[in-house]
């Protein structure tokens, strides 16, 4: 179901959202959200639901999401998004999960808010989630599981206020952003016509946390490199070309290339794969390789650096192929580097909120799902769903709900700024 214009809400007192925005600097918005009752009144709700967005938390986290296995997440989404009666719930082919909170003006563009819903971790992972000492406990609870159940809040609080913004609000559990998933799941929204004309700000929603900004989108390749040969036994054919010990080489020759510190660049082989038994020679070998930089330049000098050392090892002295060994370099990861410019109005808004709530927050770079939009030319930021965590992409991950009610309160004061926040 592709979802229609948003309903125009019944509201006498609301402003179109292009003259609440043409009219009000980020300030006067923020500060005019902040002073609202029935904005005081999402805020308590956070508050008073404290627990209950906790037992959503150790729920959500016990759901496996491996990478291209969403499926029981997305549809467990879907269900609560229907019950917090935002409309047009659905999910597309991909199993990204959309709900929209209508606005007052049905011209506004959406202002969406996001949050994805895959795990680092492989199928078949085990999951033990469990409360200790005030803490959560489970493999994702923070990443993304925080993210996840700040999307919920924020839906629930203006559901509970009845909240209404002059533009509507678009609320998206994504698939694919973690890992080789290389975002595909924001790709896929953002080729589509019916979201990628109509959306005019994302807001990430991407761990814990609340002191920092996202705003600036870190690029990285990801690279498959394969050696092959013909194989053999260990002693009956020894002296013949050895995949394993080829690519050893060739991790040798790479880990050579010099890089900046600034921009800051960076490489790591993460997965080295190979072999059937100690005693024969494989007849193949794979590494998995990652890069990554603030500069596209820096990274195509990778991406040749990488080429040149597996050449080198796999050609003779004159260039030439050796005939006992073939090589693939498979690209499995491109996300784009860009920026959001400093005079954006979405990076405006979330300085002015962080101003209202005396919350001290900084610029970093990183990769996230705010990466595709960016490389559009687009706004987009991505922060923390508040609290704190650590032992990410492991299985002994924890989050600790103390300051949530913070990092919720500035979603939310975010969004109805860039909304444009109606009257009592």
């Amino acid at each position: 179901m592709s979802p229609g214009p948003p309903a125009r809400a019944s509201s006498t007192e609301a402003v179109s959202f292009s003259e609440s925005q043409a009219s009000r600097s980020a300030q006067q918005q923020v500060a005019r959200a902040a002073e609202l009752r029935k904005v005081h009144e999402g805020f308590a709700w956070f508050r008073s639901h404290a627990r209950e967005l906790e037992d959503l938390q150790l729920e959500v986290t016990s759901i496996a999401a491996p990478p291209w296995g969403e499926a029981a997440r997305s549809a467990w989404l879907e269900a609560r998004f229907s019950e917090l009666a935002l409309s047009d719930v659905h999910q597309d082919e991909l199993g990204n999960v959309f709900g929209i909170r209508p606005g007052t003006d049905p011209n506004a563009p959406y202002i969406a808010l996001s949050a994805h819903i895959d795990t680092v971790f492989p199928e078949g992972t085990t999951i033990e989630v469990r409360r200790d000492a005030g803490k959560l406990h489970g493999p994702g609870i923070s990443d993304n599981s925080s993210g996840i159940v700040a999307l919920l809040a924020i839906a629930g609080a203006m559901q509970a206020a009845t909240l209404t913004a002059a533009a509507p609000v678009l609320f998206i559990g994504d698939v694919g952003e973690e890992g080789e998933g290389d975002l595909r799941g924001m790709r896929h929204v953002f080729q589509q016509p019916k979201w990628s004309a109509s959306i005019a700000s994302l807001v990430v929603l991407d761990g814990a946390g609340s002191d920092t900004i996202i705003a600036e989108g870190l690029g990285s390749r990801r690279y498959e490199v394969t050696v092959r040969g013909h194989g053999g036994h260990s002693w009956s054919d020894f002296g013949i070309a050895n995949p394993i010990i080829a690519l050893a080489r060739i991790i040798d020759r790479f880990a050579g290339t010099p890089v900046p510190a600034l921009p800051k660049t960076t490489y790591n082989i993460g997965m080295i794969n190979g072999g059937t038994s100690v005693n024969s020679i494989p007849e193949s070998a794979t590494m998995k390789v990652d890069t990554r930089s603030a500069s596209v330049e820096q990274l195509d000098r990778l991406e040749s650096a990488l080429h040149e050392a597996v050449d080198a090892i796999t050609s003779d002295s004159t260039g030439r192929k050796k005939q006992e060994l073939t090589a693939e370099v498979r690209i499995i990861g491109n996300r784009p580097a860009a920026d959001l410019p400093v005079e954006s109005q979405l990076l405006k808004a979330i300085r002015a909120v962080d101003a209202q709530l005396n919350n001290v927050a900084r610029i970093q770079r990183a990769s996230t799902d705010a990466n595709v939009p960016l490389s559009l030319g687009r706004e987009a930021i991505a922060i923390g769903a508040g609290g704190s965590g650590g032992g990410a992409h492991t299985i002994g991950e924890w989050y600790d709900p103390t300051g949530r009610d913070l990092g919720l309160k500035r979603i939310l004061l975010l969004i109805l700024a860039l909304a444009g926040v109606s009257d009592e």
